[in-house]
């Protein structure tokens, strides 16, 4: 069975057509696309599938086409965000009909919640989710950080099994990996912090970049699992400049745009994100052909 709370896991993007609405045939091709490149699992309507500017039906529509095409071959998580707690709860119970493996909640944003209301938020979100929760703190999104001992308090609920953790304070992530329950997992939420989390014992990624390399991302989590660091730390640095440029703006406006030089989606998005600008499109083009992803050569 799938395992989503270790290993690759991409944070899907989700293609639009020229009218706006989601391009179901792209959306299908991509999922496809993560499967045969080795991920162990999709995370759909996330940050980087712009779940924030989806509707809630037309997140549901996103989440059962991702499940439709894994086939049960990698894990699927569904994004289940927001910033009003009940929101979210009805949210996620309209998500049982379509089972997803696990379930990806944010702290709230723009609330900012202190961390007894964290507590009450994700409990009432874990007691309703029909799939296991992963938690995701992203303070430089939420404008709030979910302390360790929040995360702790957290992971001793029967259906909170994770968490994707973006703060950059390896501090606190090891605190949480070294304090944690049996069986509560740790993943980083950025790319360039995979191989420094994972060697203090987080167990993988929700990344973007494997939306463009998922092979060498899969590698990357592979070889540190295995205790092979040389290997790591190669792959790290051979994706290190485009895990950089995925951030020269706001996520997921340039990976979206290196989709579409690689021809695997148009680059559109939903307000208030627009295009990548034209000043950043050349060295993105450039890092795309140095990798070998553009040319369709793996170095």
């Amino acid at each position: 069975m799938p395992d989503a709370f270790r290993g690759t896991h991409t944070a899907l993007i989700t293609p639009f057509s020229p009218d706006g609405t989601v391009n179901e045939p792209e959306l299908r091709a991509l999922v496809r696309r993560q499967v045969d490149g080795g991920v162990s699992g999709i995370v759909a309507c996330g940050t980087t599938g712009e779940g924030a500017t989806l509707t809630r039906a037309e997140q549901l529509r996103v989440i059962e086409i991702v499940i439709e095409e894994a086939e049960g071959r990698v894990a699927v998580t569904a994004g289940a965000g927001g910033n009003a707690t009940q929101d979210v709860v009805e949210f996620v119970r309209r998500l049982e009909r379509l089972k997803p493996d696990a379930v990806l909640s944010v702290v709230p944003y723009y609330n900012k919640p202190t961390p007894r209301g964290m507590l009450a938020h994700f409990r009432a979100v874990a007691d309703a989710s029909p799939a296991p929760l992963m938690l995701y703190n992203v303070p430089g999104r939420t404008a709030r950080n979910m302390p360790a001992e929040v995360t702790l308090e957290l992971a001793e609920h029967a259906n909170i099994r994770s968490v994707k953790e973006a703060s950059g304070d390896l501090e606190q992530v090891s605190r949480i990996l070294k304090d944690a329950p049996k069986g509560f997992t740790v993943l980083s939420g950025d790319d360039s912090m995979t191989l420094p989390m994972m060697a203090l014992g987080a167990l993988g990624v929700v990344s973007v970049v494997s939306n463009l390399d998922p092979d060498r991302m899969s590698r990357l989590v592979g070889a540190v699992r295995s205790a092979q660091y040389d290997e790591a730390r190669r792959l790290h640095h051979e994706l290190s400049g485009l895990m950089a440029l995925c951030f020269v703006e706001s996520n997921p406006i340039p990976v979206k745009a290196a989709a579409s030089m690689l021809g695997l989606c148009e680059a559109r998005y939903r307000l208030p994100l627009v295009p990548l600008e034209e000043k950043n499109r050349p060295a993105l083009e450039a890092e795309l052909r140095r990798v070998g992803l553009l040319s369709g050569v793996a170095p």
